[in-house]
Protein backbone atom coordinates (compact mmCIF):
# COMPACT_ATOMS: atom_id res chain seq x y z
CA UNK A 1 0.00 0.00 0.00
CA UNK A 2 2.49 2.61 1.05
CA UNK A 3 4.52 1.91 -2.48
CA UNK A 4 0.98 2.46 -4.04
CA UNK A 5 0.66 6.37 -2.14
CA UNK A 6 4.31 6.69 -2.97
CA UNK A 7 4.30 6.09 -7.12
CA UNK A 8 0.60 7.81 -6.86
CA UNK A 9 1.97 11.14 -5.34
CA UNK A 10 5.13 11.32 -7.43
CA UNK A 11 2.22 12.05 -10.57
CA UNK A 12 0.49 14.42 -8.11
CA UNK A 13 3.38 16.39 -7.26
CA UNK A 14 3.94 16.75 -11.03
CA UNK A 15 0.70 17.58 -12.10
CA UNK A 16 0.45 19.75 -8.97
CA UNK A 17 4.11 21.69 -10.02
CA UNK A 18 2.65 21.92 -13.60
CA UNK A 19 -0.55 23.81 -12.24
CA UNK A 20 1.47 25.84 -10.63
CA UNK A 21 3.65 26.92 -12.94
CA UNK A 22 1.09 27.84 -15.90
CA UNK A 23 -0.97 30.04 -13.23
CA UNK A 24 2.86 31.38 -12.53
CA UNK A 25 2.24 32.75 -16.57
CA UNK A 26 -1.21 32.77 -16.69
CA UNK A 27 -1.02 35.43 -14.23
CA UNK A 28 0.72 38.12 -16.95
CA UNK A 29 -2.12 37.08 -19.16
CA UNK A 30 -4.90 39.40 -16.50
CA UNK A 31 -5.11 43.09 -16.88
CA UNK A 32 -7.62 43.02 -13.73
CA UNK A 33 -6.63 42.71 -10.21
CA UNK A 34 -9.57 40.16 -9.13
CA UNK A 35 -8.67 37.72 -10.95
CA UNK A 36 -4.82 38.03 -10.47
CA UNK A 37 -5.91 37.48 -6.95
CA UNK A 38 -7.91 33.96 -7.65
CA UNK A 39 -4.68 32.62 -9.86
CA UNK A 40 -2.22 33.51 -6.63
CA UNK A 41 -5.14 31.74 -4.92
CA UNK A 42 -4.92 28.91 -7.12
CA UNK A 43 -1.02 29.01 -6.37
CA UNK A 44 -1.18 28.75 -3.15
CA UNK A 45 -3.41 25.61 -2.66
CA UNK A 46 -1.64 23.80 -5.80
CA UNK A 47 1.69 24.64 -3.26
CA UNK A 48 0.10 23.77 -0.18
CA UNK A 49 -1.26 19.94 -1.23
CA UNK A 50 2.20 19.36 -2.73
CA UNK A 51 3.86 19.98 0.35
CA UNK A 52 1.30 17.69 1.98
CA UNK A 53 2.43 15.37 -0.23
CA UNK A 54 6.09 15.15 -0.52
CA UNK A 55 6.06 14.91 3.76
CA UNK A 56 3.33 11.81 3.59
CA UNK A 57 5.97 9.89 1.54
CA UNK A 58 8.57 11.34 3.52
CA UNK A 59 6.60 10.37 6.77
CA UNK A 60 5.23 6.77 4.81
CA UNK A 61 9.11 5.80 3.80
CA UNK A 62 10.29 6.39 7.66
CA UNK A 63 10.27 3.80 10.12
CA UNK A 64 11.77 5.27 12.86
CA UNK A 65 9.47 6.22 15.38
CA UNK A 66 11.25 9.53 16.46
CA UNK A 67 12.05 10.71 13.40
CA UNK A 68 8.34 10.35 12.01
CA UNK A 69 7.17 12.66 14.92
CA UNK A 70 10.16 14.76 14.13
CA UNK A 71 8.99 15.40 10.46
CA UNK A 72 5.37 15.82 11.82
CA UNK A 73 6.58 18.83 14.15
CA UNK A 74 8.70 20.25 11.48
CA UNK A 75 5.84 19.70 8.49
CA UNK A 76 4.02 21.77 10.86
CA UNK A 77 6.11 24.33 11.83
CA UNK A 78 6.73 24.86 7.92
CA UNK A 79 2.77 25.45 6.92
CA UNK A 80 2.21 27.86 9.77
CA UNK A 81 5.78 29.65 8.28
CA UNK A 82 4.21 29.62 4.93
CA UNK A 83 0.41 30.69 6.06
CA UNK A 84 1.99 33.74 8.32
CA UNK A 85 4.41 34.78 5.62
CA UNK A 86 1.82 35.12 2.94
CA UNK A 87 -0.93 37.03 4.45
CA UNK A 88 0.82 38.76 7.20
CA UNK A 89 3.02 40.57 3.92
CA UNK A 90 0.19 41.29 2.17
CA UNK A 91 -1.38 42.87 5.57
CA UNK A 92 1.77 44.77 5.99
CA UNK A 93 2.23 46.10 2.48
CA UNK A 94 -1.18 45.89 0.46
CA UNK A 95 0.58 46.66 -2.81
CA UNK A 96 2.91 43.95 -2.49
CA UNK A 97 3.52 41.69 -5.96
CA UNK A 98 1.98 38.57 -5.00
CA UNK A 99 3.17 36.66 -7.22
CA UNK A 100 6.78 36.93 -5.85
CA UNK A 101 5.53 36.35 -2.49
CA UNK A 102 3.93 33.26 -3.94
CA UNK A 103 7.33 31.98 -5.99
CA UNK A 104 8.92 33.00 -3.08
CA UNK A 105 7.21 30.29 -0.76
CA UNK A 106 6.91 28.13 -3.23
CA UNK A 107 10.72 27.54 -4.05
CA UNK A 108 11.33 27.47 -0.57
CA UNK A 109 8.77 24.60 -0.06
CA UNK A 110 10.73 22.55 -2.69
CA UNK A 111 14.40 23.60 -0.80
CA UNK A 112 12.28 22.41 2.39
CA UNK A 113 11.52 18.66 0.87
CA UNK A 114 14.87 18.13 -0.99
CA UNK A 115 16.74 18.90 2.37
CA UNK A 116 14.17 17.33 4.33
CA UNK A 117 15.09 14.12 2.49
CA UNK A 118 18.08 14.62 1.95
CA UNK A 119 19.13 14.72 5.81
CA UNK A 120 16.65 12.16 6.89
CA UNK A 121 19.58 9.84 7.68
CA UNK A 122 20.75 12.46 9.79
CA UNK A 123 18.06 13.59 12.19
CA UNK A 124 17.42 16.68 9.44
CA UNK A 125 20.06 18.37 10.95
CA UNK A 126 20.44 20.68 8.28
CA UNK A 127 16.46 21.29 7.50
CA UNK A 128 16.12 22.42 10.50
CA UNK A 129 19.01 24.92 10.81
CA UNK A 130 17.96 26.04 7.40
CA UNK A 131 14.37 26.64 7.97
CA UNK A 132 15.51 28.73 10.92
CA UNK A 133 17.84 31.29 8.70
CA UNK A 134 14.48 31.54 6.75
CA UNK A 135 12.57 32.51 9.61
CA UNK A 136 14.65 34.99 11.11
CA UNK A 137 15.62 36.46 7.11
CA UNK A 138 11.78 36.60 6.50
CA UNK A 139 11.07 38.51 9.69
CA UNK A 140 14.33 40.98 8.47
CA UNK A 141 12.69 41.29 4.82
CA UNK A 142 9.57 42.83 6.25
CA UNK A 143 11.73 45.83 7.34
CA UNK A 144 13.15 46.35 3.90
CA UNK A 145 10.47 48.09 2.05
CA UNK A 146 9.50 49.96 5.31
CA UNK A 147 13.15 51.54 5.32
CA UNK A 148 12.84 52.27 1.08
CA UNK A 149 9.68 54.14 1.49
CA UNK A 150 10.58 56.36 4.57
CA UNK A 151 14.38 57.04 3.58
CA UNK A 152 14.29 58.12 0.18
CA UNK A 153 17.93 59.75 -0.05
CA UNK A 154 19.82 56.22 0.01
CA UNK A 155 21.63 57.55 -3.12
CA UNK A 156 23.76 60.09 -0.94
CA UNK A 157 25.82 56.97 0.41
CA UNK A 158 27.36 55.68 -2.53
CA UNK A 159 30.89 55.51 -0.86
CA UNK A 160 29.36 53.94 2.49
CA UNK A 161 28.20 51.30 0.04
CA UNK A 162 31.48 50.96 -1.73
CA UNK A 163 33.36 50.79 1.07
CA UNK A 164 31.79 48.60 3.53
CA UNK A 165 31.98 45.67 0.10
CA UNK A 166 35.45 46.49 -0.39
CA UNK A 167 36.22 46.01 3.50
CA UNK A 168 34.23 42.50 3.63
CA UNK A 169 35.85 41.35 0.59
CA UNK A 170 39.31 42.11 1.54
CA UNK A 171 39.06 40.72 4.92
CA UNK A 172 37.64 37.27 3.37
CA UNK A 173 40.31 37.78 0.56
CA UNK A 174 43.25 37.92 3.78
CA UNK A 175 41.90 35.87 6.52
CA UNK A 176 38.67 34.06 5.01
CA UNK A 177 38.07 30.19 5.13
CA UNK A 178 38.97 28.04 2.48
CA UNK A 179 36.56 25.65 0.15
CA UNK A 180 37.00 23.82 -2.48
CA UNK A 181 40.06 25.95 -3.51
CA UNK A 182 38.40 29.33 -3.20
CA UNK A 183 38.48 31.88 0.28
CA UNK A 184 34.48 32.40 0.46
CA UNK A 185 33.37 32.47 3.86
CA UNK A 186 34.08 34.03 7.60
CA UNK A 187 33.70 32.42 11.38
CA UNK A 188 32.16 34.41 13.56
CA UNK A 189 30.90 33.39 17.02
CA UNK A 190 30.66 29.53 15.34
CA UNK A 191 28.92 31.15 12.84
CA UNK A 192 30.27 30.42 9.16
CA UNK A 193 29.24 33.83 7.10
CA UNK A 194 29.71 34.29 3.09
CA UNK A 195 30.14 38.45 2.98
CA UNK A 196 30.33 38.47 -0.79
CA UNK A 197 26.83 37.55 -1.09
CA UNK A 198 25.85 40.56 1.31
CA UNK A 199 28.14 42.49 -1.16
CA UNK A 200 26.07 42.23 -3.97
CA UNK A 201 23.74 44.52 -2.47
CA UNK A 202 25.85 46.94 -1.64
CA UNK A 203 27.48 46.21 -4.98
CA UNK A 204 23.79 47.11 -6.88
CA UNK A 205 23.06 50.34 -4.33
CA UNK A 206 26.82 51.95 -5.09
CA UNK A 207 26.28 51.37 -8.77
CA UNK A 208 22.97 53.00 -8.96
CA UNK A 209 23.68 55.84 -6.37
CA UNK A 210 26.64 56.73 -8.73
CA UNK A 211 24.71 56.42 -12.05
CA UNK A 212 21.83 58.49 -10.83
CA UNK A 213 24.22 60.94 -9.58
CA UNK A 214 25.87 61.72 -12.75
CA UNK A 215 26.92 59.69 -16.48
CA UNK A 216 29.40 62.11 -16.86
CA UNK A 217 32.32 60.09 -18.72
CA UNK A 218 34.83 61.02 -15.84
CA UNK A 219 31.91 59.66 -13.00
CA UNK A 220 31.17 56.17 -15.09
CA UNK A 221 35.57 55.80 -14.98
CA UNK A 222 35.45 56.33 -11.53
CA UNK A 223 32.55 54.16 -11.54
CA UNK A 224 33.88 51.18 -13.51
CA UNK A 225 37.38 51.63 -11.30
CA UNK A 226 35.61 50.45 -8.21
CA UNK A 227 33.45 48.12 -9.30
CA UNK A 228 36.63 46.54 -11.25
CA UNK A 229 38.03 45.80 -7.35
CA UNK A 230 34.85 44.37 -5.96
CA UNK A 231 35.54 41.97 -9.17
CA UNK A 232 39.77 41.96 -9.09
CA UNK A 233 39.45 41.16 -4.98
CA UNK A 234 36.63 38.07 -5.59
CA UNK A 235 39.52 36.82 -8.40
CA UNK A 236 41.94 36.67 -6.03
CA UNK A 237 39.79 35.40 -3.52
CA UNK A 238 39.28 32.63 -5.89
CA UNK A 239 35.46 33.43 -5.65
CA UNK A 240 35.11 33.39 -9.29
CA UNK A 241 31.55 32.77 -9.74
CA UNK A 242 30.56 35.32 -7.68
CA UNK A 243 33.21 37.55 -9.81
CA UNK A 244 31.07 36.50 -12.75
CA UNK A 245 27.62 37.46 -11.12
CA UNK A 246 28.74 41.09 -9.90
CA UNK A 247 30.59 41.39 -13.58
CA UNK A 248 27.54 40.85 -15.76
CA UNK A 249 25.61 42.77 -13.01
CA UNK A 250 27.49 45.97 -13.79
CA UNK A 251 27.82 45.34 -17.52
CA UNK A 252 24.17 45.39 -17.76
CA UNK A 253 23.30 48.24 -15.46
CA UNK A 254 25.83 50.27 -17.25
CA UNK A 255 24.39 49.70 -20.60
CA UNK A 256 20.55 50.70 -19.06
CA UNK A 257 21.85 53.49 -17.56
CA UNK A 258 23.53 55.28 -20.38
CA UNK A 259 22.26 53.17 -23.64
CA UNK A 260 25.61 53.10 -25.17
CA UNK A 261 26.54 49.68 -27.08
CA UNK A 262 29.92 50.57 -27.08
CA UNK A 263 30.56 49.68 -23.45
CA UNK A 264 28.74 46.60 -23.90
CA UNK A 265 30.92 45.00 -26.70
CA UNK A 266 34.15 46.43 -24.57
CA UNK A 267 32.76 44.45 -21.53
CA UNK A 268 32.27 41.42 -23.91
CA UNK A 269 36.18 41.51 -24.99
CA UNK A 270 36.99 42.42 -21.61
CA UNK A 271 35.08 39.40 -20.23
CA UNK A 272 36.79 36.89 -22.60
CA UNK A 273 40.39 37.95 -22.00
CA UNK A 274 39.87 37.31 -17.63
CA UNK A 275 38.32 34.41 -18.50
CA UNK A 276 41.49 33.43 -20.26
CA UNK A 277 43.74 34.90 -17.87
CA UNK A 278 41.91 33.44 -15.16
CA UNK A 279 42.35 30.07 -16.89
CA UNK A 280 46.46 30.42 -17.04
CA UNK A 281 46.52 31.70 -13.04
CA UNK A 282 44.74 29.32 -10.97
CA UNK A 283 44.62 25.76 -10.99
CA UNK A 284 40.89 24.80 -9.61
CA UNK A 285 39.91 26.59 -12.61
CA UNK A 286 41.57 24.22 -14.82
CA UNK A 287 40.82 21.44 -13.23
CA UNK A 288 36.93 22.59 -13.47
CA UNK A 289 37.16 23.36 -17.18
CA UNK A 290 38.36 19.55 -17.54
CA UNK A 291 36.02 18.18 -15.75
CA UNK A 292 33.54 19.70 -17.74
CA UNK A 293 35.29 19.46 -21.12
CA UNK A 294 35.64 15.55 -20.21
CA UNK A 295 34.22 14.14 -17.15
CA UNK A 296 34.86 10.80 -18.28
CA UNK A 297 38.57 10.96 -18.83
CA UNK A 298 39.07 11.22 -14.51
CA UNK A 299 35.46 9.65 -13.39
CA UNK A 300 37.07 8.88 -10.01
CA UNK A 301 38.62 12.57 -8.90
CA UNK A 302 37.97 15.43 -10.66
CA UNK A 303 34.80 14.53 -13.07
CA UNK A 304 33.13 12.51 -9.90
CA UNK A 305 31.16 15.46 -9.38
CA UNK A 306 29.61 16.52 -12.36
CA UNK A 307 29.33 12.57 -13.46
CA UNK A 308 27.34 11.64 -10.29
CA UNK A 309 25.06 14.82 -11.27
CA UNK A 310 24.61 13.69 -15.19
CA UNK A 311 24.10 10.00 -13.56
CA UNK A 312 21.23 10.96 -11.75
CA UNK A 313 19.08 13.75 -14.05
CA UNK A 314 19.48 10.58 -16.23
CA UNK A 315 17.77 8.36 -13.92
CA UNK A 316 15.26 10.36 -12.87
CA UNK A 317 14.29 10.93 -16.51
CA UNK A 318 11.34 12.41 -16.82
CA UNK A 319 9.47 11.76 -13.99
CA UNK A 320 11.87 11.11 -11.49
CA UNK A 321 12.48 7.97 -9.21
CA UNK A 322 10.00 9.33 -6.77
CA UNK A 323 11.11 10.76 -2.86
CA UNK A 324 13.30 8.60 -0.90
CA UNK A 325 13.52 6.19 -4.03
CA UNK A 326 16.62 7.41 -5.58
CA UNK A 327 20.39 8.06 -4.02
CA UNK A 328 21.45 12.03 -4.48
CA UNK A 329 23.62 11.47 -1.39
CA UNK A 330 26.31 10.29 -3.95
CA UNK A 331 26.89 13.62 -5.55
CA UNK A 332 29.40 15.41 -3.25
CA UNK A 333 27.95 18.97 -1.66
CA UNK A 334 24.53 18.00 -3.70
CA UNK A 335 22.69 20.05 -0.96
CA UNK A 336 24.21 23.71 -1.52
CA UNK A 337 26.01 23.65 -5.61
CA UNK A 338 23.97 20.72 -7.24
CA UNK A 339 20.56 20.29 -5.68
CA UNK A 340 19.25 21.04 -8.86
CA UNK A 341 19.97 17.49 -9.68
CA UNK A 342 18.87 16.03 -6.67
CA UNK A 343 15.46 17.53 -7.41
CA UNK A 344 15.72 15.92 -11.46
CA UNK A 345 16.77 12.62 -9.99
CA UNK A 346 13.56 12.68 -7.56
CA UNK A 347 11.23 14.82 -8.28
CA UNK A 348 11.55 14.20 -12.72
CA UNK A 349 12.64 16.36 -15.17
CA UNK A 350 9.63 17.94 -15.50
CA UNK A 351 8.92 18.86 -12.08
CA UNK A 352 12.86 20.59 -12.03
CA UNK A 353 12.15 22.41 -15.21
CA UNK A 354 9.15 23.84 -13.20
CA UNK A 355 11.23 25.22 -10.76
CA UNK A 356 13.37 26.66 -13.66
CA UNK A 357 10.31 28.30 -14.89
CA UNK A 358 9.38 29.68 -11.63
CA UNK A 359 12.34 31.09 -11.41
CA UNK A 360 12.14 32.41 -14.83
CA UNK A 361 8.48 34.12 -13.90
CA UNK A 362 10.11 35.80 -11.01
CA UNK A 363 12.71 37.46 -13.37
CA UNK A 364 10.13 38.60 -15.58
CA UNK A 365 8.13 40.07 -12.49
CA UNK A 366 11.52 42.02 -11.01
CA UNK A 367 11.68 43.57 -15.08
CA UNK A 368 8.35 44.56 -15.36
CA UNK A 369 8.75 46.00 -11.88
CA UNK A 370 11.71 47.75 -12.85
CA UNK A 371 10.00 49.34 -15.80
CA UNK A 372 7.76 50.96 -14.09
CA UNK A 373 10.16 52.46 -11.78
CA UNK A 374 10.05 56.36 -12.99
CA UNK A 375 13.57 57.61 -10.63
CA UNK A 376 16.40 56.14 -12.68
CA UNK A 377 17.76 55.34 -8.70
CA UNK A 378 15.48 52.72 -8.22
CA UNK A 379 15.28 51.39 -11.87
CA UNK A 380 18.59 50.88 -11.98
CA UNK A 381 18.62 48.82 -8.24
CA UNK A 382 15.97 46.96 -9.90
CA UNK A 383 18.10 45.79 -12.88
CA UNK A 384 20.89 45.11 -11.22
CA UNK A 385 19.27 42.55 -8.89
CA UNK A 386 17.41 41.49 -11.58
CA UNK A 387 20.85 40.21 -13.71
CA UNK A 388 22.58 39.02 -9.93
CA UNK A 389 19.34 36.99 -9.34
CA UNK A 390 19.02 35.33 -12.83
CA UNK A 391 22.56 34.81 -14.19
CA UNK A 392 22.85 33.31 -10.30
CA UNK A 393 20.54 30.24 -11.59
CA UNK A 394 21.71 30.27 -15.13
CA UNK A 395 25.23 29.50 -13.39
CA UNK A 396 23.66 27.12 -10.88
CA UNK A 397 21.92 25.47 -13.42
CA UNK A 398 24.22 25.12 -16.02
CA UNK A 399 27.00 23.79 -14.18
CA UNK A 400 24.84 20.60 -12.68
CA UNK A 401 23.82 20.13 -16.43
CA UNK A 402 27.17 20.28 -17.84
CA UNK A 403 26.21 23.02 -19.89
CA UNK A 404 29.02 25.98 -18.48
CA UNK A 405 31.67 25.04 -16.18
CA UNK A 406 30.72 24.44 -12.71
CA UNK A 407 31.00 28.21 -10.81
CA UNK A 408 30.04 26.79 -7.24
CA UNK A 409 27.02 29.38 -6.67
CA UNK A 410 23.80 28.39 -5.15
CA UNK A 411 20.21 28.14 -6.01
CA UNK A 412 18.50 30.57 -4.68
CA UNK A 413 15.63 29.55 -2.12
CA UNK A 414 16.49 26.69 -3.06
CA UNK A 415 20.02 25.24 -1.88
CA UNK A 416 21.26 25.13 1.44
CA UNK A 417 23.28 27.54 2.85
CA UNK A 418 22.25 30.50 5.71
CA UNK A 419 24.28 34.13 3.78
CA UNK A 420 22.07 32.82 0.39
CA UNK A 421 18.87 32.52 1.94
CA UNK A 422 19.38 36.37 3.44
CA UNK A 423 20.34 38.53 0.88
CA UNK A 424 17.79 36.46 -1.51
CA UNK A 425 15.31 37.46 1.11
CA UNK A 426 16.57 40.95 1.19
CA UNK A 427 16.32 40.90 -2.81
CA UNK A 428 13.09 39.91 -3.28
CA UNK A 429 11.86 42.31 -0.34
CA UNK A 430 13.75 45.18 -2.32
CA UNK A 431 11.85 44.97 -5.29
Amino acid sequence: MTNLIVEVSKYLMILLMAIYTYANFRFFSFPDLERKRKVCARQNRAMFLLHFLAYVVMYLKTEDETLRRMLLVFYMGQVVFFLFYIYIYRFIYRNVSRLLVNNCCMLLACGFIMLTRLSLDKGLDKAFKQFVIVAAAAILSWLVPFIMERFWQLYKFQWVYAGIGLAALLVVWVAGNESFGAQLSLTVGGISIQPSEFVKISFVFFVASMFYQSLDFKNICITTVVAALHVVILVLSKDLGSALIFFISYVIMLFIATGNWLYLIAAGVLGKGATSIAYTLFDHVRRRFTAWKNPWADIDNTGYQITQSLFAIGTGGWFGMGLCQGMPNRIPVVEKDFIFAAISEEMGAIFAICVLLICLGCFIQFMMIATQMQAMFYKIIAVGLVMEYVVQVFLTVGGVTKFIPSTGVTLPFVSYGGSSIVTTFLLFSII
